[in-house]
């Protein structure tokens, strides 16, 4: 387990540059060019405790699909080097957030087998210039390249933002809880079958 990673990812659609501890006090500088998505990965800093830099440049001129992804991708990469091969780590993660009228649900897995079910029925299909599909699309990269199971579940919610951050935070929240350090396993790989 590495407590600061920086990931470096360039395609022809996106430079990327993360920067990732996950036992910091939850700074941000993030960059995204999609304020929006800088609004949410701000959240999950602070409510994580993470402390996360992300810059990135995209080709947000076709629209925001490929930084919002890639962004999810890179952050996958980061975490799965830093919570190497979760020797010690509590593995689940779970927070119901609200925020107003809504409520979110976020349950995780440091499972080693990407997974994850997204159920949201968001208000709106946009947040200003932001694309509600996004949100998805994010997730879907990073569980892909963090190797976890995650299960999202919006409960309630009538403002699309609101909906959309309590997952952001709730998210955050779940991912600080599994990777806290179970001091009664200290060494251990938090499976039966001594890997993940």
């Amino acid at each position: 387990m590495k407590n600061m990673i920086k990931v470096n990812r360039k395609t022809n659609e996106t430079d990327i540059k993360v920067v990732l501890n996950l036992y910091g006090t939850g700074r941000a500088n993030i960059d995204t060019g999609v304020p929006f998505l800088d609004h949410m990965l701000d959240q999950v800093a602070r409510h994580g405790l993470l402390d996360l830099t992300i810059k990135c440049s995209g080709d947000t001129q076709i629209d925001d699909h490929h930084s919002v992804e890639d962004i999810g991708i890179t952050m996958g990469q980061a975490f799965a080097q830093a919570v190497g091969d979760k020797k010690s780590l509590s593995r689940y993660g779970h927070a119901y957030v609200p925020l107003d009228e809504a409520l979110s649900r976020v349950v995780l897995d440091l499972s080693g087998r990407p997974n994850l079910e997204f159920n949201a029925n968001f208000s709106r299909a946009m947040i200003g210039s932001f694309d509600v599909d996004l949100i998805a699309e994010f997730f879907q990269g990073f569980v892909n390249h963090a190797l976890i199971t995650l299960h999202i579940d919006n409960l309630r919610g009538v403002n699309a933002h609101h909906q959309a951050e309590t997952i952001f935070k709730a998210f955050g929240r779940a991912l600080k809880m599994a990777i806290t350090i179970d001091q009664r396993q200290v060494g251990v790989v938090p499976s039966t079958k001594g890997a993940l």
